[in-house]
């Protein structure tokens, strides 16, 4: 089956919406969603592969929303950052990596201290504790012995109210190491916002160079202390470890070095620009040696450990080619995927490429508003549909995944029963223009909303793969293949488009008939 250039094709990317056969913690099972009910029996479905290393992750990594748009987007395995440093790791050359080096030598030459700025987690999508690891054995093999953490607590991808295990088997490694002090502590609500909520990036620079926030000597009674007052991982507000005299451990001051750990770019842009970039708060600021783990931004001018390999001949660079318009719309949490990250590491628009963003209110919380900015979302689609003649439609939906990130099911249940009025309204437009619609998602996380064993609620992406659905009118004898991965998506539309798909694209279209 193929169509008409001059008909619309759309994509649908439903962000958390993954495929599980068990119903327990399950919100899309239990949610009422009669349209995409139908759509799940009417129209030819099949699942894909949407983590580990069919997307680009190791074996054991579960997916999430940057790899599954490089993935979907370019049509191939997304080179993933915290993949390559973790086998850089493995291999040695970590040690030997020309920016790392350089910093941990000047440092030592000037007799400064290194700071290590990230997140205390494994759970691989923010940071890699091995990282940190890696780090300190350099510290200790240049000789610098004034290596001080300024750890960010997670309770989002790995289960709430653990910081403080995570604090004490980092200070075990430190004393094994034989280097490094942990000298201040914030949730990932502060150091972490990528909403533009500078006031909360303020709490954490006045904690870093200031050393503003709760004092005490111990990081990991503070941490227990602020889990009594009712405050979790991700809201623990700035902690400054002391010394025994009741002074900071350590603040950033001018002529030290500063070492981003996470590998994840866009919730780490705010800190890093207000620390490392000049006159981002419109102030003098101190000027720190600074090293990004990744190419957080490409204007922050930067030392950057592991830049980014961009991918070349993705879906948009063949529909540009092509001459098909293609317009991309999400909301701000999503809205670097389904632009950035879908087109394997740009942001400029191509010829013919239409970047549409729909602000997400600074005050909008996903547990009290779960259907976010959908409905405003399809509003814009079935405007920019109206307005056109054809084309590609990238549309991604994210209140699910916002939704299940609070670990809350019934509010995710909720969103989840938005987005499938949100799903009919676009399917039936694009039905009654002669198109065709692809429904799928990212990674996986509204499907599994409590532990397999425990039954503890959380709300951490899965491993689960994800639907695939194709919608139209006549598919009568399509059949889509089953051991497919996200990297059969932009495959599969260049065909049904008629367009050849290119070398670089190592995914295949998924229809067998």
């Amino acid at each position: 089956m193929g169509i008409p250039k001059d008909r619309p094709l759309a994509l649908i990317i439903l962000d958390g919406w993954g495929h599980s056969a068990r119903s327990e913690g399950n919100a899309i099972a239990l949610a009422h969603t009669p349209y995409y009910d139908d759509v799940c029996a009417r129209f030819p479905k099949t699942t894909l592969t949407a983590s580990g290393i069919r997307v680009g992750q190791s074996p054991e990594s579960a997916g999430n929303p940057e790899v599954g748009h490089v993935s979907i987007g370019t049509g191939r395995p997304a080179t993933s950052e915290s993949f390559r440093i973790e086998d850089a790791i493995q291999s040695g050359s970590f040690f030997e990596n020309e920016a790392l080096t350089h910093a941990f030598a000047q440092a030592f030459s000037n007799g400064r201290p290194v700071h290590l700025i990230g997140m205390l987690s494994d759970a691989g999508v923010h940071s890699s504790i091995e990282t940190i690891f890696g780090l300190l054995r350099m510290a200790k093999r240049f000789g610098v012995t004034d290596v001080f953490i300024h750890g960010i607590l997670d309770g989002v991808d790995v289960p709430n109210r653990t910081a403080d295990i995570y604090v004490e088997a980092l200070e075990i490694k430190l004393a094994d190491i034989g280097v490094g002090r942990v000298a201040t502590l914030c949730g990932r609500y502060f150091a972490m916002d990528s909403q533009g909520n500078w006031e909360r990036t303020a709490r954490a620079y006045t904690m870093l160079v200031h050393a503003e926030g709760d004092r005490s000597e111990d990081a990991v009674s503070a941490i227990r202390n602020s889990f009594l007052r009712g405050i979790t991982d991700e809201f623990t507000a700035p902690i400054v470890l002391e010394t025994e005299l009741g002074t900071p451990v350590a603040r950033i001051t001018e002529g030290d070095t500063i070492i981003y750990f996470n590998h994840r770019a866009e919730s780490m842009r705010q800190l890093v620009r207000s620390l490392s970039v000049p006159d981002a708060l419109g102030s003098a600021k101190p000027t720190f040696n600074s090293v990004c783990m990744t190419e957080y931004d490409q204007d922050f001018g930067l030392s950057v450990a592991f830049r980014s390999e961009r991918s070349s001949n993705g879906l948009t660079e063949v529909l540009a080619s092509a001459g098909i318009q293609n317009v991309k719309i999400s909301q701000s949490e999503r809205f670097p995927h389904i632009t950035y990250f879908f087109n394997g590491g740009r942001n400029t628009e191509l010829e013919g490429e239409k970047h549409v963003l729909l602000p997400t209110p600074r005050s909008e919380t996903a547990d009290q508003q779960p259907e976010s900015q959908s409905f405003k979302i399809v509003d814009t689609f079935i405007h920019n549909l109206e307005s056109a003649h054809g084309g590609v439609y990238v549309v991604n939906i994210p209140a699910g995944d916002l939704a299940a990130k609070t670990g809350k099911i019934e509010k995710t249940v909720e969103a989840i029963q938005y987005i499938d009025t949100c799903i009919g309204g676009i399917v039936e437009h694009v039905r009654a223009a002669g198109g065709v619609t692809i429904i799928t998602s990212s990674h996986g996380n509204c499907e599994e909303m409590s532990d397999v064993l425990s039954g503890e609620p959380h709300g951490t992406s899965t491993s689960n793969p994800v639907p695939f659905h194709l919608i139209a009118d006549g598919l009568n004898g399509t059949a889509l293949r089953s051991g497919g991965s996200l990297a059969d998506v932009a495959p599969t539309i260049l065909a049904i488009l008629g367009v050849e798909k290119p070398d670089e694209m190592t995914g295949s279209d998924l229809r067998t008939s």
